[in-house]
């Protein structure tokens, strides 16, 4: 994965070269990971402007949307698809679609979070990426999305670019045949983007008196925040295959698409 410049879209990555076994790679240039969009600038990025991105697939919540709405590249097109939806329609907004709010107050943070209960409420928000209604019909489209003959650079994201969008990624790279140790090394190499986008936010919450093992786990990706996801799809589908073609209603045919498309050959 190739981290790219940005001034202000943050954690933006290629997946591309991402080494595949027998000699594949994923190819550059076709399908990029970040965070939100909303402070997009394309005449302050002009890296950025230039990737040609067609799509841009929005994992977040309508009320994230709203607040900080994103700024889509000039020819792209939008695409919402929203893995919470479910939760929010019957009042539960999860913490990973709340980062910012949570981290604003100490004192609820604490209450609400501490002792361990941000690690329980991520691993949960991870199994509903499997198990919930919106989450599969989310990444479903997203990977419908990249099987389209015609699609051309896509970009997925949600706010910090690292729990729905790194789901996102874990399924794309296993369907690719990156092996397990690969794609939890990409997952887990978003952490530094992600600490710095949130540094700020992080000091005044620990100024504050917060607990800095809390704000931790609000704003990193961990090895067993993806086991549960990874064990959801073993409990109910047994394979990554399965799980996309029954979970997510994504036929084999598309998935062959999506290989032939973004596999590259040394």
């Amino acid at each position: 994965m190739t981290a790219i410049p940005a001034h202000t879209v943050a954690n933006l990555r290629d997946l591309g070269s991402i080494a595949l076994p027998g000699g594949r790679s994923v190819r550059p240039g076709l399908v990029f990971r970040s965070g939100m969009l909303d402070r997009f600038d394309a005449a302050a990025d002009p890296v950025v402007a230039a990737l040609g991105i067609r799509t841009v697939v929005d994992f977040r919540t309508e009320a994230e949307r709203r607040a900080r709405p994103d700024h889509v590249p000039e020819g792209g097109r939008l695409l919402l698809a929203d893995v919470f939806a479910d939760q929010v329609a019957f009042g539960r907004m999860p913490v990973a679609a709340q980062l910012k709010q949570v981290l604003s107050d100490p004192a609820v943070a604490g209450r609400e979070l501490g002792g361990g209960r941000a690690q329980a409420l991520f691993t949960h928000a991870y199994r509903a990426f499997v198990i919930s209604d919106s989450a599969r019909h989310a990444y479903g489209a997203f990977l419908s999305e990249l099987a389209e003959p015609g699609a051309g650079p896509l970009l997925f994201h949600c706010t910090a670019g690292k729990d729905r969008t790194g789901w996102a990624a874990t399924i794309l790279l296993t369907l690719l045949g990156a092996t397990p140790e690969t794609v939890e090394a990409e997952y887990l190499s978003v952490n530094p983007a992600v600490r710095q986008a949130f540094a700020s936010l992080v000091e005044g919450f620990i100024a504050q008196g917060g607990d800095p093992e809390t704000a931790l786990a609000m704003i990193g990706v961990f090895p067993e925040y993806l086991a549960a996801a990874l064990d959801a799809v073993a409990a109910r589908h047994g394979t990554m295959e399965r799980y996309v073609r029954e979970g997510l209603g994504v036929p084999d045919q598309a998935v062959e698409r999506i290989r032939e498309r973004l596999t590259a050959t040394s």
